[in-house]
């Protein structure tokens, strides 16, 4: 017992009450400045485009089997994640097709090969049957792409310009 007849007290010098206090305030700061980051990564990821619309491109008979085709201009942005074999998970991708549809893309399997080349496979989201598969070399792909009974075509055309086909499966050739 102390002189006063109390027990000892014993006193951490990072306890004294003028730094309690000031931990407190770091604290705080800290739950503050997390406080953003966290509401951050729970928001919803935004869609990229993995195209858009290109100028048109000079026009050129079409074969029978060919319903319609647009240019499109690659978001090579997109297409480098894309390709990342080790990216998981994926962001989220959307393709637009034709008539302003929009489809959501889901990544199932990518195999990337040191020669600048990958294959990419997935699904179509939302959809009974709908899957994908785009093959990409540098800074040209091509690919097909199934959505429903619906059967469309990436192809490079020449200088890194790509257009998208709708096919009528019924009139393909064979292989």
């Amino acid at each position: 017992m102390g002189a006063t007849g109390m027990p000892p007290s014993i006193t951490l010098p990072w306890l004294r009450p003028g730094r309690i206090s000031c931990i407190c305030l770091v604290l705080a700061e800290l739950a503050g400045c997390l406080s953003p980051m966290t509401a951050w990564t729970n928001e919803p990821r935004i869609p990229s485009a993995l195209w858009q619309s290109a100028p048109a491109l000079p026009s050129v008979p079409l074969q029978s089997w060919v319903l319609r085709d647009r240019a499109i201009a690659l978001n090579f942005d997109a297409i480098q994640i894309v390709r990342d074999a080790t990216a998981r998970p994926h962001p989220a991708l959307t393709i637009e097709l034709f008539n302003g549809a929009t489809y959501e893309l889901d990544i199932t399997s990518t195999v990337s090969r040191n020669n600048d080349s990958s294959v990419v496979r997935g699904l179509v989201k939302n959809r009974h049957h709908g899957d994908f598969i785009f093959f990409i070399t540098g800074r040209v792909m091509t690919g097909t792409i199934h959505v429903g009974e619906r059967l469309f075509k990436v192809e490079h055309i020449s200088n890194g310009r790509h257009r998208l086909l709708e096919l009528n499966p019924a009139e393909l050739p064979p292989d």
